[in-house]
């Protein structure tokens, strides 16, 4: 079993359902059937796009 390849406006829009709609991670995970870890590391990495942290 490989690694899903998800893109970056998927990543976007789930991490947006936690952070701009209010869902509750474990919620998020399970309807879209990504592991929460998966949507923390998401968040981070989107957060550091956003504050223009390239590092």
């Amino acid at each position: 079993m490989g690694k899903a390849n998800f893109s970056d406006e998927f990543k976007r829009a789930a991490v947006a359902q936690i952070t701009e709609r209010g869902y509750p991670v474990a919620e998020v995970s399970q309807r879209l059937g990504v592991s929460q870890h998966s949507l923390y590391v998401w968040k981070r990495q989107l957060g550091r796009k956003v504050s223009g942290d390239t590092g």
